[in-house]
Order: C-alpha cells, then sequence, then structure tokens
C-alpha cells in the first residue's frame, strides 16, 4: 500500500482541550494537503471545521461523550444532534464504559441506539468501546452491542485511556463483526508501518494526530 492510498484511510484528529482556531485551521489544511477521509475535534470545533472543509471532499466528524463515555444518554444524544446540525457528517461515541464492566448489555446497546437516532441518518455513528479496559469477552460484547444498536463503525480507543490500538484488538473486532461494519483503530498509530499493520488486521480507518508523519 502507497502512502496516498493510505490516507485515505485516515481520521485526522485534533481533540486537545485549548487547540486553537489556528491550530484547527491547520489540521484542516494538513488534511487537503494529504487528502484523508475525515478531520476529527470536539463539538464545539464543527462549525468551524465542517466551513473549513467546506468544498474538500472531507468529512467533518466529531466526537460525542468524549473521553469517558460516562454521560447521561440523552446528554450524548443531545450532543451529537448539535454536531449534525453545525455539520458533522460523522459522531465518534464513548460507550457507557461502568455498564459494560457490570455486565449489562441491553443498557450498553441502548446508549449507543439512543446516539444513533439523534444521528438521524445525517451521520455515520462510529462506536469507541475503549479497548484498553475491557477484557477479549467484553470487547466481543461491546462490538455486538454496537452492530444490534444500528452503528456503522467500531472503534478501538480514544487515545485518552490506559493504552490504545493494537493490531489484535483489530482483528477481534474485525472477527466480531463480520465483514459490513467499519473498524476503526485509534490511539497510538504513528507511522505509516502501524497503519498498514491494523489495515492487515482489518482497520478500515484509523485516527490519528500524526498524518503527516504517516503519509510524508
Amino acid at each position: 500500500m502507497d502512502k496516498q492510498t493510505i490516507a485515505k484511510y485516515l481520521d485526522h484528529t485534533l481533540l486537545k482541550a485549548d487547540a486553537s482556531y489556528d491550530q484547527l485551521k491547520a489540521v484542516c489544511d494538513e488534511a487537503k494537503k494529504y487528502g484523508v477521509a475525515a478531520v476529527c475535534v470536539n463539538s464545539v470545533n464543527v462549525d468551524f471545521v465542517h466551513k473549513e472543509l467546506r468544498g474538500s471532499g472531507i468529512k467533518t466528524c466529531s466526537v460525542v461523550g468524549f473521553p469517558l463515555g460516562a454521560m447521561a444518554s440523552a446528554a450524548k444524544a443531545y450532543e451529537a444532534a448539535c454536531a449534525v446540525e453545525d455539520g458533522a457528517e460523522e459522531i465518534d461515541m464513548v460507550i457507557d464504559i461502568t455498564s459494560a464492566k457490570e455486565g449489562d448489555w441491553r443498557s450498553v446497546e441502548e446508549d449507543i441506539a439512543t446516539v444513533h437516532s439523534a444521528c438521524n441518518g445525517k451521520a455515520i455513528l462510529k462506536v469507541i468501546i475503549e479497548t484498553c479496559l475491557l477484557t477479549d469477552e467484553e470487547k466481543v460484547e461491546a462490538c455486538l452491542a454496537a452492530k444490534r444498536a444500528g452503528a456503522e463503525f467500531v472503534k478501538t480507543s480514544t487515545g485518552f485511556s490506559t493504552g490504545g490500538a493494537t493490531p489484535e484488538d483489530i482483528k477481534l473486532m474485525r472477527e466480531t463483526v463480520g465483514p459490513e461494519m467499519g473498524v476503526k483503530a485509534s490511539g497510538g498509530v504513528k507511522t505509516f508501518e502501524a497503519a498498514c499493520a491494523m489495515i492487515e488486521a482489518g482497520a478500515s480507518r484509523i485516527g490519528t494526530s500524526s498524518s503527516s508523519s504517516i503519509c510524508d
């Protein structure tokens, strides 16, 4: 795989709390330079980024319930709806990790379904399961809950917890959801070689703040 092709897999990401407009514009300029799939930002920055990307063909992606997932489902849904109204075409939500650890998969599924409904067919939903906090069995159940809830993607990590994506987790997630759902590797993917390893394991999207290192 060449670097021009791999760019189409990338969600170029800036999720720092203190991200300035100059930094956000620079991220959008880099995204257009490399031809990535999407730019992923916090919901407060969606309107700015969407305007910067207008006409480029690059999607605007917003995180929701980020980075802990420990918010009421209605709050996540409202954040998602606001982001979509501001121009988000993709939503990356964090699951209710407490319910996952308690084995309450009905609550996990309902949380995801509530946010998916708020996307209202205008944005695809990627579900961050935070693999570093789950056992393999819990990873499988979380992926199945996302699939039942109608999500379009499952995603490994926020990049703000104790670990990031691994090829082993990507392989497990791909085997669980099958070929019809997307699988996003996120957290610690900083080189061309690491990105290729994730794609080989089954990733269809990669979240990274290191697009320049991967593509140059």
